[in-house]
């Protein structure tokens, strides 16, 4: 199947299986060998793999058969009604503890566990995390001001020159710094405890949360990253850069490149083509369930008057059961309940609730805050599943950006994010030196999977002169109907300050259906009757610019060719939760949202909403589907995930492939050669190592 391109000359055969029709509940494969040049070694003589809780065998090519047995019945474990009920918060012996952040016989914030024993090698969720300065190399103590519009006026001129949020297109004017920003990543396996329970984490640089990736608009960014899991591949995936210049770079194996194996390295090189707010994470699997995630922040031209860039505020579901067997929970009986909710790593748990390691009052986050000033706040839904609910407690904020787009400021109590979602938002400092407040990250049990002992992340906030462990008091002004809305803030409301229309007529449309249905095996996700499942040996990419434009069904290739714009009409048809939908190498506009059929009505249509996710509500009723309309430009060549962000829906197919423009592709791309010499790493390895691939592989 992976045809190279001429300058590598080789090809090697792939075999692929494909399901026949059930009989008796087992599911027979057929395997068809692929017409094309040998290519010695590069796939294993025998691979296995397990797909949706069934086995299946190939051996040496050619294979005539494989079989796959299941080993039970399909049950419809995201209905409610299949699963046990959710827990009160606390659990049953919740009144053990005092307050939102559970405290065990204390009055004090004081962790109980060090930072190290929390989150490894991690200053997330500290005092000591660093504020950011205005851009890369100012200093750190500068906001922007209506006086200065880069704070202090001895900062000089900033990188990306006069380029304004206002009057400087981002996607055809981006900068050329000339500068390069050097990191160096490991990604490992470590036991952490953010929640004062023990488990088996996935680490960047030994610490969960990773290192923070800063850079200003134009600059490169060059990545080494090395894989030390013990039997598992790797890639890492840089959320929201569009990859205009590197398409090849986005980190999605199967699609773009192989896995990096165990022991051995990649480098992604890649351009800061947008400014913002967002974070990095693995693509392999659901490992950034485990933790393999970090913040990404650009930083680019003002938009918005703040004192204190106080940097990223990452809000994630946590599950206490490492992540591997919570993609086996996936993949047989349904997705997993998060156990807890944290902001930067951190949150204490009601260790009566379990019988793992589990150490009381382990430790929140903290921030400070100064009286009368602004402080920029950049919020990331870094979470496997939920739908987060951010607020602080007496506090109003300012929405300044979604994703990477800046907006006119719009006021909140309450900001709602989707899985991959950020927002940059500024707060106001009301309160009075001495004064302590609380932050919230909330999820419930209507938008997103919980058990419900700990659905609420909280960190203290501190104005100056407080003691950084008192207890805050403050009580949340969320309401009910707030808590339960499952959606994004009005696409009304979410203009962007630079304006780009919507072409009212497209060159192509395409309805999309989501849907929740059985393989005769179990019950996976689709889009237009489809569940997606990639070959890690085979990338897309790769396929396309060796000429090869035919595709395995599994891996739901949506050609769009040449035309200039696509509509895509996302209908979600499952009543039980939305879906957060994320298209890598665009911002696309969110022209219309509502439930039934979209009846063509675009919301501001001379300048919708943009971003690289937006939220589909759940359907109404089995008949009512919920539904957004997105478009974007082809002007990207290149091959692009559009899937739902939770990670137990991706694992269980709900994605598709955007091929854009591959005449381009094949004509013009200048893929380097150290992507095909990175899969000859991989080969050799799937050469002596059954990959335990047991879902799509995203």
């Amino acid at each position: 199947m992976l045809s190279h391109y001429p300058s590598l000359a080789t090809a090697f055969s792939a075999i692929s299986a494909t399901f026949s029709p059930l009989v008796n509940n087992t599911a027979h494969f057929t395997c068809n060998e692929s017409s094309v040049v040998s290519f010695p070694t590069a796939t294993p003589t025998t691979r296995t793999s397990i797909i949706y809780s069934t086995v299946t065998t190939c051996t040496t090519a050619p294979v005539s058969t494989c079989s796959a047995t299941s080993d039970h019945e399909p049950i419809n474990y995201w209905d409610p009604a299949n699963r046990a009920p959710q827990q009160p918060r606390g659990g049953l012996q919740g009144y053990l503890y005092d307050g939102p952040a559970f405290l065990k016989g204390t009055d004090s914030l004081k962790p109980a566990l060090s930072q190290s024993e929390t989150n490894g090698d991690s200053c997330w969720g500290t005092l000591d995390a660093p504020r950011l300065p205005p851009w890369v190399g100012a200093p750190v103590s500068g906001g922007y001001t209506s006086s200065s519009p880069y704070g202090n006026s001895s900062y000089g001129t900033p990188p990306w020159g006069n380029a304004t949020a206002t009057g400087t297109n981002p996607y055809t004017q981006a900068p050329h710094t000339n500068v390069t920003r050097y990191y160096d990543f490991t990604v490992s396996y470590l036991d952490i405890a953010p929640d004062g329970v023990k488990k088996p984490g996935l680490v960047i640089n030994g610490g969960f949360p990773g290192p923070l990736i800063e850079a200003n608009w134009g600059d490169w960014i060059e990545v080494k990253v090395t894989n030390l899991l013990d039997d598992e591949g790797t890639t890492l995936h840089w959320h929201g850069i569009l990859q205009t210049e590197a398409p090849w770079m986005d980190g999605v194996p199967a699609v773009q490149m192989c896995p990096i194996p165990p022991n051995k390295s990649f480098t992604y090189r890649f351009k800061a083509d947008l400014y913002g707010t967002s974070w990095y994470h693995s693509h392999y699997s659901a490992q950034y369930a485990g933790g393999a995630l970090g913040p990404m922040v650009i930083h680019g031209p003002a938009h918005a008057e703040y004192d204190t860039d106080l940097g990223p505020v990452m809000l994630a579901d946590w599950y206490h059961q490492a992540y591997y067997p919570d993609v086996e929970t996936t993949m047989s009986t349904g997705p997993p309940e998060s156990n807890n909710n944290l902001i930067n790593g951190k949150m204490n748990y009601p260790c009566a609730n379990t019988t793992l390691s589990c150490t009381a009052d382990a430790g929140i986050s903290k921030f400070r805050f100064q009286s009368g000033k602004k402080h920029l706040l950049r919020i990331i839904n870094t979470s496997a599943e939920a739908v987060q609910k951010f607020s602080i407690d007496n506090h109003t904020m300012s929405v300044i950006a979604n994703d990477f787009v800046p907006i006119k400021p719009y006021s909140t109590g309450v900001l709602t994010l989707g899985v991959g979602q950020r927002a940059d938002v500024v707060v106001d400092a009301t309160g009075e030196a001495g004064d302590a407040f609380w932050m919230r990250a909330s999820i419930n049990g209507t938008c997103s999977l919980t058990d419900g002992i700990s659905n609420e992340g909280v960190a203290a906030i501190y104005y100056e002169s407080a003691d950084t462990n008192d207890v805050p008091t403050t009580v949340t002004q969320m309401t009910e109907a707030q808590q339960n809305y499952c959606g994004n803030d009005p696409l009304a409301s979410q203009i962007p300050l630079f304006p780009l229309a919507a072409a009212e007529t497209v060159s192509t449309s395409e309805d999309i259906n989501i849907e929740f249905k059985s393989n005769g095996t179990n019950f996976v996700w689709t889009m237009n009757d489809s569940s997606f499942r990639g070959d890690y040996n085979d990338p897309i990419l790769l396929d396309v610019k060796g000429g090869n434009m035919t595709f395995e069904p599994e891996w739901n290739v949506y050609n769009f060719g040449t035309n200039k714009t696509v509509r895509m009409v996302v209908y979600n048809h499952f009543t039980f939760g939305p879906h957060p939908m994320h298209l890598h190498g665009h911002n696309f506009w969110t022209i219309a949202e509502g439930f039934g059929t979209w009846d063509g009505h675009i919301t501001n249509q001379a300048n919708p909403s943009r971003r690289d996710v937006q939220i589909v509500h759940p359907a109404q009723d089995a008949d009512t589907p919920a539904y957004i309309v997105i478009q974007f430009e082809q002007d990207n060549p290149g091959v692009w995930p559009f899937h739902c962000h939770i990670a137990w829906h991706v694992s269980a197919g709900l994605y598709i492939s955007v091929l854009e423009r591959p005449d381009d592709i094949v004509n013009d791309m200048p893929i380097p050669d150290s992507m095909t010499d990175a899969c000859k790493v991989w080969w050799d390895y799937t050469d002596d190592n059954t990959v335990r691939q047991i879902d799509s592989g995203l």
